[in-house]
């Protein structure tokens, strides 16, 4: 128990958005890098990015600077991913949804269901005579005092997504492509070992220069 809290000690929040072609086994390829430092994944998403052909996975973890960094440069050596950013909670506007499945019977006495309504800035998705679903959009810990506050009435089902965010930095996706296929072009001949037999790619496989002109149509 005490290495346990002593291993606790220093770890805070980080969010990974991790930008990747959306290949089969690549949260695989993810999970395992985490399981092996023995991280746990506190929520995880999945979508598409504003560059096309290019998916976003955000994971929630708690751990340490220096092991979130390394367990990034480890990910970004996965050959389906693109890039990989790091943040704190206070660099991202972040959000969580969450719906809750309520007894009519115990929501309707009272004032109950407006109150609830108004104070938590929640909705109002379906009304039947057994049950109303409500929906509460926000961070985890708003959500968290709205789901202790419906127990009391009945609560028959709730579920929570995983955190979707954006990032507040300027510099965007698409700036970091830009830059490593230029770096890429721009190799010098030197450094070419010589030549080779072109590398046979997979079905549907596409190189980093193949995204680029895809995103930019450069």
């Amino acid at each position: 128990v005490a290495k346990n809290n002593l291993k606790s000690m220093g770890n805070q929040e980080y969010t990974l958005s991790i930008f990747s072609e959306n290949h089969i086994g690549i949260l695989n390829q993810i999970t395992i890098i985490l399981t092996r430092r023995q991280i746990n994944i506190e929520s995880i998403t999945a979508s598409e990015s504003a560059v096309k052909g290019v998916h976003i996975l955000t994971l929630v973890v708690k751990t340490t600077s220096d092991m979130v960094r390394k367990v990034a440069r480890q990910m970004e050596k996965l050959i389906d991913v693109l890039k990989v950013f790091v943040h704190t909670s206070e660099e991202i506007v972040y959000q969580e949804i969450a719906l809750f499945k309520v007894s009519t019977k115990g929501l309707m006495s009272g004032n109950v269901i407006d109150s609830t309504v108004r104070t938590h800035h929640a909705r109002i998705l379906e009304v039947s005579p057994e049950f109303i679903v409500l929906e509460k959009t926000g961070h985890k810990a708003e959500i968290a005092v709205l789901l202790d506050e419906l127990k009391p009435y009945g609560l028959l089902q709730y579920v929570r997504s995983g955190r979707v965010a954006i990032t507040k930095q300027v510099r965007e996706l698409n700036s970091y492509l830009k830059e490593m296929d230029e770096a890429h072009r721009l190799k010098p001949a030197e450094m070419d070992p010589g030549p080779r037999a072109p590398e046979r790619l997979e079905s549907g496989e596409r190189t980093l220069g193949t995204v680029h002109q895809e995103a930019f149509g450069a």
